[in-house]
């Protein structure tokens, strides 16, 4: 359930702000949305796992404060980020 190295390259050059970029909140977003998704694909096989639900639970509040914080520093930086991760409808 843990994204692998290439996987995880691809998303980080996907949502760099800059070139030297990895930790930004973009990139976190996008990588605890990308676990989050799939997460959920699991929970339709493993319906009673448990365990696993509570980290994403974890994970689905952690990315909640992110995306918190990301708007009110900057607002467009955050309508773009939720548009190209298709989080809100």
């Amino acid at each position: 359930m843990t994204l692998d190295k290439e996987k995880k390259t691809e998303i980080i050059h996907s949502f760099q702000v800059h070139s030297s970029d990895t930790g930004s909140p973009e990139v976190q977003i996008a990588i605890l949305s990308r676990r989050i998704e799939d997460l959920t694909q699991h929970f339709g096989a493993q319906p009673g796992d448990h365990h696993s639900r509570r980290g994403l639970l974890k994970m689905v509040s952690t990315r909640r404060r992110l995306l918190d914080y990301l708007k009110g520093r900057d607002s467009e930086r955050y309508r773009g980020l939720i548009k190209r991760l298709g989080i809100r409808r």
